[in-house]
């Protein structure tokens, strides 16, 4: 949550008051559009990929920040002692001082819930994309997550001050931010480029940033958890609610072990699947990331379509847009009430309607909420004589059910790739995992089966506690599975009979296959961190001081062309080049080639590309932009 003023980003975040933990002391050639500028170059022999390890720069603390959809916090941890994590968890300081202010000076006031969401769902995400407040304004996207990103560095430096003076003020922290494992690149990078801009580090310190992946920095965790940090929802005794009152689990990881961590937060529901490693403890990914939106905002989404179904879809759209604190009271309500839910609560559960929800559709309407209820077919909720909703408690599951099914099947989905048999435990984290509701609906559907599931007793704080191990060491997660398949087009022989004849291209004599898809990765190839994807390129003309080359991906692993059904152009592979050495060449005398290797990992979080002149052995500015599309 997030509330600005309207004319500028001096405003609040959620959390002005922490609660804080004490702190100790082949020949071919790319396809180019000579349209818009891009000039071709012609590749040399490109080896094989070879795997190098990462290096990582010197630090001395770890703050990663978990930026949810719900809610958000920061946790931190020294280098001499990696594994004592300090939280810094906040409240809803926006979301009340919004509710707070006077309705004609909340008109002057920007807030934002939900919005990282909007990043997910967004197919055409550019740095210009906007954001909705809830009074219908809009704002740059990058401007609200950089201003949400700058609040959390502020207060974590602060922290770092107070509670160490002596720590050095430049190149001490690596930052980590936290991203569900199931967004694309674009959206990483826009929270790059959103970090960026609120300074938590240069580009040219780029390296001190890393993106955590959500489920992988639970999976780091979880990990290194004892058992009686574990608790298994089988052995829950009968109408229990509570994590304190089950037994914890009776086993250890071993050599091999696979297991499914399931992060169930705000927005999404994010599945990734780890075999372990020994002897260092190392995780391989077992089947790239997989998931959807079926996080517990869903639930409020089911709460405001019922809403919808009382009082109409067109009054809780104006009701929204022209009295937005008054939504916010609302949605505050229904919160607390949605939090008591259970599979085996008895009673209803009364939630409070704002005065001014009840002043204004007597306004709008010409008769009271009693009235709408009353006439309203949805008989499960009416309206108790205290002035609130009164909803059956089987009403209010009812509520869960989309969300709490979609993540269930995603999770069975999983379950039935060949990749991953033979895992026989499930850990359930993430915010959404809290709710009694989706415990036991996962239970009783996977405990079936014979899947162990299990659930930390910090459950809302797993991500952001792995993700400060995972900046301790960011190369716990050996082998990953790429999500998609990335390559370029290309110039290739043309051969009669395994090419289409549409695809002919003759050129200077020669004949050419336009479009050929070739490969730097397969969807769902295993890939170690740190291994390279080699290709030499020679730019095609003397002097050529810019280099830009499409990229595309798709999720078939067999794709031919760039033009195939499902692949689609994803970014530019943007090289700059500095002016060869050596000066003009000699009247008659041919330039010499010169060869530019790139090296693209695709084994890590996000990724990444560097690049060498090889006749120079000097680096060479490389990037990957997904954004520009």
């Amino acid at each position: 949550m997030l509330a600005v003023p309207e004319m500028g980003l001096q405003g609040l975040y959620s959390g002005s008051s922490p609660e804080r933990s004490p702190v100790p002391s082949p020949p071919s050639s790319p396809r180019t559009q000579e349209s818009c500028g891009i000039a071709p170059l012609t590749p040399s022999q490109s080896p094989k990929p070879e795997a190098r390890a990462p290096q990582q720069a010197p630090f001395s603390v770890v703050v990663a920040i978990d930026f949810g959809t719900t809610s958000s916090g920061y946790a931190f941890s020294f280098a001499s002692d990696p594994e004592a994590i300090h939280m810094m968890s906040f409240g809803y300081t926006a979301r009340d001082y919004y509710h707070d202010l006077d309705p004609e000076e909340a008109r002057d006031w920007l807030y934002f819930e939900k919005f990282k969401m909007k990043i997910h769902s967004a197919t055409d995400l550019t740095l210009k994309t906007q954001l909705e407040a809830v009074n219908g304004k809009k704002m740059p996207a990058l401007e609200v997550f950089a201003h949400a990103l700058r609040f959390f560095k502020e207060h974590a430096l602060q922290e770092l001050r107070d509670q160490c003076p002596s720590l050095p003020e430049k190149d001490t922290v690596r930052w980590v931010l936290t991203v569900p494992a199931i967004w694309k690149q674009p959206a990483k990078q826009f929270m790059r480029e959103a970090a960026y801009l609120a300074g938590l580090v240069s580009r040219e310190d780029a390296e001190q940033l890393l993106i955590a992946l959500e489920p992988e920095a639970a999976s780091v965790y979880c990990r290194k958890l004892r058992l009686h940090q574990l608790v298994d929802l089988s052995s829950r005794a009968p109408g229990s609610g509570r994590l304190g009152e089950r037994r914890s689990i009776d086993s250890s990881f071993r050599q091999g072990d696979r297991y499914v961590v399931a992060d169930c937060g705000g927005g999404t529901v994010d599945l990734t699947v780890h075999q372990l490693e020994q002897p260092h403890g190392t995780l391989k990914e077992l089947y790239k990331a997989s998931g959807g939106p079926c996080g517990a905002v869903g639930v409020d989404l089911a709460f405001e379509q019922l809403l919808g179904r009382i009082f109409g879809e067109d009054f809780i759209a104006t009701f929204k847009r022209q009295r937005p604190a008054a939504w916010v009271d609302l949605t505050i309500a229904f919160e607390a009430r949605k939090r008591t839910a259970g599979p085996h609560r008895a009673g209803a559960l009364n939630i409070s309607l704002p005065f001014s929800f009840i002043d204004f559709y007597r306004k709008q309407r010409g008769h009271n909420v009693e009235t709408a209820l009353r006439r309203s077919s949805v008989n499960f909720v009416k309206w108790s004589s205290q002035g609130m909703l009164r909803m059956s408690c089987e009403a209010m599951n009812d509520l869960f059910q989309p969300t709490v099914s979609g993540i269930i099947q995603h999770i069975e989905a999983l379950l039935a790739r060949p990749e991953v048999q033979g895992v026989k435990l499930l850990f359930l984290v993430g915010g959404f995992a809290e709710s009694a509701v989706l415990q036991h609906a996962v239970q009783a559907a996977l405990g079936a089966r014979g899947l162990r599931v299990v659930v930390p007793h910090d459950v809302g704080l797993t991500i952001l506690k792995g993700a400060v191990l995972f900046g301790q060491a960011p190369g716990v997660v050996r082998v990953r599975r790429s999500p998609l398949t990335y390559g370029v087009g290309v110039l290739n022989r043309f051969v009669a009979g395994r090419h289409p004849p549409d695809k002919l291209l003759v050129r200077d004599g020669r004949r050419w296959c336009t479009d050929v898809f070739e490969r730097f990765v397969a969807a769902e190839q295993s890939v170690a961190l740190g291994e390279e994807v080699l290709r030499s390129y020679c730019p095609a003309r003397p002097g050529q001081r810019r280099v830009l080359i499409n990229l595309y991906c798709c999720a078939a692993e067999d794709a031919r062309f760039i033009t195939d059904p499902g692949v689609r152009k994803c970014g530019a592979l943007s090289l700059e080049l500095e002016p060869a050495e050596g000066g003009p060449h000699a009247a008659g005398a041919p330039p010499s080639r010169r060869e530019i290797r790139t090296a693209m990992q695709f084994g890590d979080t996000e990724i990444k590309v560097t690049a060498v002149d090889v006749s120079t052995n000097r680096s060479v500015r490389a990037d990957i932009d997904f954004l520009s599309n």
